[in-house]
Order: structure tokens, then sequence, then C-alpha cells
């Protein structure tokens, strides 16, 4: 049985979250959520959050084990980015993009 929970608009880099996420693919949900409690990245207590809400999800099904659940994939889209201006020199002004995010986090069990 699958359980997903999913993420939407989160105001960080998609890169940076995949970083964090391929350090937890593949192993259970407790060791990951230990594993990411210590990472000092910011994307790792975002991908945290969106772990729990997959355990939250798969609590209310009754056919699930909640203590038997891994991480089987870790998926991160960009969203759309915030296009802001910062000036430069001789009146010239550069883009900035502020990068958003998409987490898509599938439970199953083993």
């Amino acid at each position: 049985m699958e359980v997903k929970a999913v993420a939407k608009y989160v105001r960080i880099s998609p890169t940076k979250v995949r970083k964090v996420g391929k350090a937890v693919k593949g192993k259970p949900v407790q060791d990951a959520l230990s594993v990411l409690g210590f990472m000092p990245q910011r994307a790792a207590k975002v991908l945290g959050k969106v772990i729990r809400s997959a355990v939250a999800n798969a609590d209310q099904k009754p056919d699930v084990e909640v203590d038997n659940l891994t991480i089987g994939n870790i998926v991160v889209n960009q969203g759309p980015s915030l296009k802001r201006f910062r000036p430069r020199a001789m009146g010239r002004a550069t883009r900035i993009l502020k990068r958003t995010s998409h987490i898509t986090v599938t439970l199953s069990e083993t």
C-alpha cells in the first residue's frame, strides 16, 4: 500500500531540497526523521514536515501498519518563480529569481 503527501509552493530552491531528499530516500521513516533532525539545511525541516504529513495520512487508513513504512520516492518539481530586481550600476537592473518547489513524498509498506 502506498501513501503520499504533497507540499506545494514551498519557498525554497528545488535543487536544495533534492540534495536533502537523496540522503533519506529508501530509509525507514523513523530513521529518515532522525537523520533529518540533525541536518543543518533548511530543506531538512521542510522535508520532515512532508514526511510527517504522509505518516499521518497513512494512519488514517485502517489496513496500513505505520511502523513498517519506508520512504519509497521523493519527487521535487519546480514551482513558479517570484521575479525580483536588484539595482545595478549605470541605471541597470538584474533579475533575481526566488524559486519555489512542489514536494511529493511517497511511503510504501515493507
